[in-house]
């Protein structure tokens, strides 16, 4: 906290101070027993009727009323971390958007409208990478009717708590109604160790998507438009480990793009947990992904799946940005049809 030379706490932020990466504290809240005060590192993304909104790295809004203000400051940028390759949070979604390709997709500016019949948000969701050409309020109005006519909901993808991500994006979506569904967090490792942690024998690879592989797949009904998706990227490669039936007992996808593999569905039969096979599945692509020349990694993972979490915390990966997806408001709530 800012301290002065007389030895008082001091707030040394004012609304001009908007947009920049600060740390307060504030008086505690009075079902805070035995604590006195709060501290809150975070995107100062308002400032308005008394009030301060800052947005943590994680994505989540604190608001503190200026009145419970004890002290305040400007920080610098998060320090670089120390684990993984280094990558910007605009360089990894370009990477991550490559590999989870949509069937449609068009320009408004620098943001990129996908769509995919609705299968899954990532391919059906506004990529706001720079400017869009228009003031916010117009290009969320063609946004929402590019979508409409597709008929599909509205989503935007954001990233938070990295270097000049887009906490500000996300206030200016949340004061006009979207709502976040869902956040995630990239996640990044060097690919060799990962390569390393077994042998990966019994892992047969591909490069495309058969029967016995879709039939693994979590989610059931895929379609000719999902195949599309999951069949796109630069070099794509799926892995299946053969089970005891037709349906194998764990699978996995891995798109090789340059100096970087994604992987994905990584699914194991619940049978036949806790034999190591996800990272067998893992090690199997992260060696192909080594043949043709990459040497990082990174993968998505929602912030509710713990189990995933700790075995790609154990194979060397750690978080580098979260991402978000933000809803359109409903049309009612607006007194009328989308703008």
């Amino acid at each position: 906290m800012e301290i002065s030379a007389a030895g008082r706490l001091e707030v040394r932020i004012t609304a001009a101070d908007v947009g920049k990466r600060v740390s307060v504290r504030r008086l505690a809240e009075p079902a805070a027993p035995g604590e006195k005060f709060t501290d809150t590192v975070g995107v100062l993304t308002s400032w308005d009727n008394g009030v301060l909104v800052i947005t943590r790295k994680g994505g989540e809004t604190v608001r503190i009323p200026q009145s419970a203000l004890v002290a305040g400051k400007v920080v610098p940028p998060a320090p670089a971390r120390r684990r993984g390759p280094a990558a910007s949070w605009e360089e990894l979604e370009r990477i991550a958007a490559r590999a989870w390709q949509p069937v449609l997709r068009e320009r408004l500016g620098a943001w990129e409208l996908r769509a995919a019949s609705g299968f899954t948000r990532r391919a059906n969701s506004v990529l706001p990478l720079g400017d869009p050409g228009l003031p916010l309020d117009e290009a969320l109005g063609v946004v929402r009717r590019w979508y409409g006519e597709r008929g599909l909901p509205a989503y935007v993808q954001t990233a938070t708590g990295a270097e000049g991500a887009q906490e500000m994006l996300c206030a200016e979506l949340e004061r006009r109604g979207w709502r976040r569904e869902v956040t995630a967090e990239l996640w990044t490792a060097a690919l060799a160790p990962v390569a390393d942690r077994a042998a990966g024998a019994g892992v047969v690879l591909a490069r495309t998507a058969d029967e016995a592989w879709l039939a693994r797949y979590q989610r059931k009904g895929v379609s000719e438009v999902a195949l599309r998706v999951l069949g796109a990227g630069p070099s794509v490669w799926f892995a299946t480990v053969p089970g005891e039936g037709e349906v194998p007992a764990a699978i996995g996808r891995c798109v090789v793009d340059g100096r970087w593999a994604g992987f994905a569905a990584v699914e194991v039969d619940p049978a036949a947990r806790r034999r190591g096979l996800a990272t067998e599945v893992m090690a199997a692509l992260a060696r192909r992904a080594l043949d043709e020349g990459a040497s990082a990694a990174w993968l998505q993972v929602e912030n509710e799946n713990a189990g995933a979490r700790a075995l790609y915390a154990g194979m060397g990966f750690s978080a580098h940005h979260a991402y978000h997806h933000y809803r359109e408001p409903d049309p009612a709530a607006l007194g009328g049809g989308a703008p």
